[in-house]
């Protein structure tokens, strides 16, 4: 990834966008939404300040405990002075701890009193929030592909219009989707991989929702949540019952549980769906594929879905682990057995994990689970094809981009010709069309033409770097980063990898004699403050690896890409 003289870029990209929906770029997430905290404490790291309002100066600070006061807060700096506000917002780098928990957050915070509780709320790009949903909802028999259909399923449900809340986007448990507040490589790769896809029906986003097991049939909606066709964009009949063999091969995770009528009685209450006194549990309805849809507790009617949560969230989500079960009284209890994990509705996770180890893409993944929907780019809804070309993929959402398709081709063989290196992988290139959807989907600087990680390559509006005459440039720079990429190890210096796609891509000819240190151009090409400050350590970097190149040769440059340059060359170097 190399910075670019992109201001005109940018402006003509805005220019080109006119018309179209600007892409969702954060999502307003709720933190430890479960645990109704009465009192944290937060201790700061890098840059972090605290305001108490919006247009208040913000202050630094080390270490503050913070507690309700009703619906205000009272919070104690490190010299144990005590002060009130309605809200506290928090930036930079801190640790929040409550309730014997800690997390570390680099992203804003808003915190506030409501119903006598702390309310934590904290700003996340789109793309990080999928990140983190992938970590936490993925397990072991995911691969690549199961991954990449969760995170667009992930997308699409967190860009639906509500979830419920009033005063934040999602939630950060299992009541909308489970966040994992860390990251995975796999969960990062497979956001990077489908950023700006969801799922489309009829010309709106469409409903998207996933489950652990299906137990062999997935549950149409309607059989969970009567009141779906009402609420929901996509009309009626879209996520509908129907078998699946996939799930069947990996086994209906059939289930036992037994519960007291005592047990019963305390979730029932506490849910507010059935007093005390009831003797009876009895399936009332069930729905197309089998699952109970309606209960019968003593003379209440309850909708098994919400019989299931009540339970699980007094005791616990493997007590009744979905609406797909028998019931019958056993002493002074109830014995339920049954099949699957969830909800039933949507992607199943067993499933699409095993339909990823037989082979099968995302797309096809997708299409077995939301037959009725497309895929679509996130902001128009035009669908995402793909061209296939020697050695690399085209992902594009605009048809009219298939003209570039010879000038890939082009840059990939001159990339190869110049570093001498050939990719084992096929390298997926994919164009966005808009540069607020470029940025939201690689959270790459604004100054960046393109963004390379591994074998996935994104770019900028392509009809805006072939205007300006960049097109042919920034594809063979970054080919160029993805064969390098391929090449090295985890002991590689990055001011190397970065220094020898300077110099193959023919733009370091003119670097003068770099007054940086190795260390500080790694700090640099890191964390660059300015375009500016990226374009020098790029520079500088190019300029030690032609030295490298002239000095000892390719081939040996090359040995050390894989390995490590030694200590007594770095000091030649110096």
């Amino acid at each position: 990834m190399r910075p670019l003289v992109f201001a005109q870029i940018l402006f003509i990209a805005a220019v080109a966008a006119t018309g179209q929906t600007a892409p969702r770029s954060t999502l307003r997430v709720g933190v430890w939404t479960l645990w109704h905290d009465h009192q944290a404490s937060v201790k700061s790291g890098a840059g972090a300040s605290l305001r108490t309002c919006e247009t208040c100066r913000a202050q630094p600070f080390e270490n503050i405990a913070i507690q309700t006061t009703g619906n205000g807060l009272e919070w104690t700096d490190q010299h144990e002075r005590m002060h009130s506000a309605t809200v506290l917002l928090l930036t930079g780098s801190y640790r929040l701890e409550a309730h014997g928990e800690s997390l570390t957050l680099t992203y804003p915070l808003e915190i506030s009193a409501h119903s006598g509780a702390l309310q934590l709320v904290t700003v996340l790009p789109v793309e990080r929030y999928v990140e983190l949903v992938v970590t936490a909802e993925s397990g072991a028999a995911d691969g690549p592909e199961s991954r990449k259909g969760l995170a667009i399923v992930a997308r699409s449900y967190a860009l639906q219009l509500t979830h419920g809340h009033t005063r934040f986007d999602v939630c950060d448990s299992t009541h909308c989707q489970w966040v994992r507040w860390r990251s995975t490589p796999e969960a990062h790769a497979a956001a990077l991989a489908t950023a700006g896809e969801v799922l489309w029906f009829h010309g709106s986003r469409a409903a998207a929702y996933f489950h652990q097991n299906c137990g062999g049939r997935t549950a149409a909606a309607e059989e969970v949540w009567p009141q779906h066709n009402s609420t929901n964009r996509t009309g009626p009949g879209v996520l509908l019952s129907h078998s699946d063999l996939y799930c069947q091969r990996v086994g209906s995770s059939e289930w036992s549980t037994t519960l007291s009528r005592s047990e019963l009685t305390q979730a029932l209450a506490a849910a507010g769906l059935a007093a005390s006194g009831w003797k009876s549990i009895t399936v009332a309805q069930r729905g197309e594929s089998g699952r109970a849809s309606v209960l019968s507790v003593g003379a209440n009617k309850i909708l098994a879905e919400d019989f299931r949560l009540a339970v699980g969230r007094t005791f616990g989500w493997n007590r009744i682990r979905s609406n797909w079960f028998e019931v019958a009284a056993q002493g002074d209890g109830f014995l339920f057995h049954g099949r699957g994990s969830g909800h039933g509705v949507g992607l199943c996770q067993a499933g699409a994990a095993e339909m990823g180890r037989e082979g099968y893409s995302y797309h096809e993944i997708l299409a077995q689970y939301f037959p009725k929907d497309r895929l679509g780019e996130e902001t128009t809804g035009d669908a995402w094809t793909t061209s296939v070309g020697p050695g690399f993929i085209f992902e594009t959402s605009e048809a009219t981009n298939s003209k570039y398709l010879p000038t890939i081709s082009r840059a990939l063989t001159e990339a190869e010709s110049r570093s001498g290196l050939h990719s084992s992988t096929v390298i997926a290139v994919r164009a966005y069309r808009s540069t607020p959807a470029f940025r939201d989907a690689t959270l790459a600087q604004g100054w960046v033409a393109a963004f390379t990680e591994g074998d996935f390559i994104a770019l900028q509006p392509m009809p805006v770097l072939a205007l300006r005459k960049l097109l042919d440039g920034v594809l063979r720079h970054e080919f160029l980063h993805a064969l390098v990429e391929e090449q090295d190890s985890a002991h590689t210096p990055l001011w190397l990898r970065e220094g020898l796609v300077e110099v193959w891509s023919g733009e370091n000819t003119k670097a003068p004699t770099p007054v940086l240190t190795l260390k500080q151009i790694d700090q640099k090409l890191a964390h660059s403050a300015s375009e500016s400050e990226s374009e020098a350590a790029h520079q500088a970097a190019g300029w030690y690896a032609a030295q490298l190149l002239t000095r000892y040769g390719r081939v040996q440059v090359l040995a050390w890409l894989r390995s490590s340059v030694p200590q007594s060359v770095l000091v030649t170097l110096r």
